[in-house]
């Protein structure tokens, strides 16, 4: 048991000591802060074009028979262009409300220090953005770099353009005008000179690489990222994330938030590319997304928790009973800060394997699941809200297949947990058998 501690305690103390502050520091940087929000306030246009699109491709087969499938399916062929118009308004364009939503993020947090318009900085990088991703062609506006394969480029637009502002502002190069000028035509001809210079920069650039490489930057961008996007979506760098998240968590830092917030631009990505194979008949080519992480790892929360809490319902523990009583709700809907924290499961050695290991095996076991078609792939942004078994089933297109794994993993998690939780149990048993002994005593004493 002291080498175990001892252990435990050379784990937490690294964790602590190099991987917390890196972390911290990582996460409170102001882009990445900005990246991440940005991405938080496009997830309703997500969400909804995401829905869209499953209604478009039902999960049936094109030979049913079943009156419900039939008549989806011949819907769905009919009007699949009428369907779709919303879906490409929304999932189809995603960059542009990712572009947008940074840029705003970003001028916020500079509104104060630097007196940036958020507003205008958001409609800067639009601006910025279709100049790189959208050049007309023989009258219209291609869209085939607005959609996933454009967030690469969104990101660096955005950061762009906002720095170039705040440079500019900095160095007080502008159009001055008198104070008696009312504040919206001002903050207009503030925006005129990093117009002139994002114009001046980017379109010279998008034209040279046209020029040499007969391709858009977003293009030229997402190949130089290839590599790196495929390596997000191998099964070691799954198992990376959630060891790293899951190392933070148990330090007391939100890790989830952390990793998350680095990976969702990949995972994003991977979905537009999912969607696009989807809409073409091709086979889905991408595992890991946010659902993935969701639904399928850390089921009921971080450390995939819901087994655990179901363990807890029938502790002989009255602490743990009542945790899991007071979790069960949350957990369903993958909230579990009741049951990491009023365990606690944060710097507890007890839980420390199980924590990390269980959402490790989940992550296996649905990869090898996909991996080997038994179920299906992500293919829509579902709120991380969902009940589990409903999610998974939402994300992969109402793959109720997807339902069936979820349960299942949840089992596997409970079975790693079991043999742990009955371990803090009996230390739990010996502590509330100690304390209502004292109790006792200091009645008898009393009376």
């Amino acid at each position: 048991m002291s080498a175990n501690h001892a252990a435990f305690n050379l784990i937490f103390r690294f964790v602590e000591n190099y991987i917390s502050p890196v972390a911290g520091r990582i996460s409170s940087q102001r882009h990445v802060m900005a990246i991440r929000d940005g991405f938080i306030s496009a997830m309703p246009f997500m969400i909804v074009g995401s829905f869209l699109l499953v209604f478009a491709y039902p999960p049936f087969s094109p030979d049913t028979t079943w009156g419900f499938a039939r008549a989806w399916l011949d819907l769905a062929k009919e009007f699949e262009g009428r369907i779709l118009t919303p879906f490409d308004m929304t999932m189809g364009i995603m960059s542009i409300y990712i572009c947008a939503a940074i840029a705003y993020n970003l001028g916020k947090h500079y509104e104060k220090t630097d007196q940036l318009d958020p507003f205008m900085c958001a409609m800067l990088s639009i601006m910025a953005f279709l100049l790189v991703a959208a050049p007309k062609t023989n009258g219209n506006l291609p869209v085939d770099s607005l959609g996933g394969t454009g967030i690469f480029t969104a990101i660096l637009v955005a950061v762009y353009c906002v720095e170039m502002m705040r440079f500019l502002k900095a160095h007080n190069i502008g159009i001055r005008l008198p104070d008696q000028v009312p504040p919206m035509i001002k903050n207009s001809f503030d925006l005129l000179i990093p117009v002139l210079v994002v114009v001046l920069t980017l379109y010279p650039l998008s034209l040279l690489i046209q020029h040499h490489f007969d391709m858009l930057i977003p293009q030229a961008i997402m190949a130089i990222f290839k590599p790196l996007v495929s390596a997000a979506d191998s099964l070691p760098a799954i198992l990376l994330a959630v060891l790293v998240g899951h190392l933070l968590w148990f330090a007391g830092i939100h890790g989830a938030a952390i990793v998350s917030g680095m990976l969702q631009m990949f995972w994003l990505t991977n979905l537009g590319m999912n969607q696009q194979a989807l809409a073409q008949g091709a086979p889905l080519p991408h595992i890991f997304m946010e659902a993935f992480w969701t639904f399928f790892i850390v089921i009921g929360g971080s450390g995939a928790t819901m087994g655990l809490v179901f363990c807890y319902l029938r502790s002989r523990s009255a602490h743990l009973r009542s945790i899991g009583r007071l979790s069960v709700v949350p957990s369903l809907f993958n909230i579990n800060e009741p049951v990491i924290f009023g365990t606690p499961i944060v710097m507890n050695p007890v839980f420390f394997i199980p924590f990390l290991l269980a959402p490790m095996v989940n992550a296996v076991l649905a990869w090898a699941a996909m991996k080997m078609d038994l179920i299906g792939r992500v293919i829509s942004v579902v709120p991380w809200t969902a009940p589990a078994p409903i999610g998974g089933a939402w994300a992969l297109g109402w793959d109720f297949r997807a339902a069936i794994l979820v349960v299942v993993l949840a089992c596997v998690s409970a079975i790693i947990y079991f043999p742990f939780f009955k371990v803090y149990e009996k230390q739990l048993l010996a502590q509330e058998a100690e304390e209502a002994q004292r109790i006792a005593e200091e009645s008898q004493q009393t009376a």
